[in-house]
């Protein structure tokens, strides 16, 4: 079974072409977890109009934010096999059958993607090349590669990386550093996935950090030590 996980807020613009890309490779008994975080907009109307009992809607009251309301979607996924996906984005044909396979021989899963704006025109033909992908974890510690919306993984993965900690930078970053440490992480080259640009995004990742170097060095240094904290007790008996 293979769990989606879509956390929603005030996307109604997007997330039905979203959506119906999703729905359309996915089995009879694999699921869509929603995880909206307080709509205001006709986010949940949009998502009622597909009819579609796959998907399983998680109305929450707000105020979450995105990394909560992603690891809520994780905690209600019952899938063997769980992808993240954004509520702006379009997958493309294959997505789901080539990261099947890489799951095969890893815990988790990052596909390429090809960067468009917001009516799906071409910005970039390759994230990977525009941000320098490729997995390690020193690599990643210092520019974030793990682009949660191109990620998919084992579900024995949640064992080990939920509760997510507070103030980690981002739940992407989290899970591709605990899989590095716990099996590996596998980056396929093959754009999967048009990653929308719209300037309403939650996040910025094709974008240049504006972040102080010395805050920057601070969370990647915080970081560092909420992942070795969680490998050591789990490593312990």
């Amino acid at each position: 079974m293979i769990s989606v996980c879509l956390a929603t807020y005030n996307g109604g613009a997007y997330v039905g072409e979203q959506l119906r890309s999703v729905l359309a490779q996915l089995g009879p008994d694999d699921e869509v977890v929603v995880s909206d975080d307080g709509s205001t907009d006709d986010t949940l109307v949009v998502i009622a109009s597909l009819h579609d009992s796959r998907i399983r809607l998680l109305d929450g009251c707000g105020q979450l934010g995105v990394i909560k309301n992603f690891e809520r979607a994780l905690r209600a996924a019952r899938g063997e096999r769980i992808f993240l996906c954004d509520q702006d984005d379009v997958w493309l044909p294959g997505k789901v059958e080539r990261c099947l396979i890489a799951l095969a021989d890893y815990p988790l899963v990052v596909t390429d993607c090809a960067v468009v704006d917001g009516e799906l025109k071409p910005l970039s033909p390759s994230f990977f090349r525009l941000c320098h992908s490729r997995p390690g974890v020193l690599h990643n510690l210092w520019k974030n590669t793990y682009l949660g919306c191109c990620m998919a993984f084992r579900r024995e993965l949640l064992q080990v990386a939920l509760p997510f900690p507070n103030r980690i930078p981002m739940h992407d970053m989290w899970l591709g550093m605990i899989a590095e440490i716990h099996g590996g992480t596998c980056f396929v080259p093959e754009p999967l996935l048009l990653y929308r640009r719209h300037g309403g995004n939650n996040s910025d990742a094709a974008g240049r950090s504006t972040a102080r170097f010395s805050k920057m060095i601070a969370d990647r240094a915080f970081l560092a030590s909420l992942v070795a904290a969680r490998t050591l007790r789990n490593w312990l008996p």
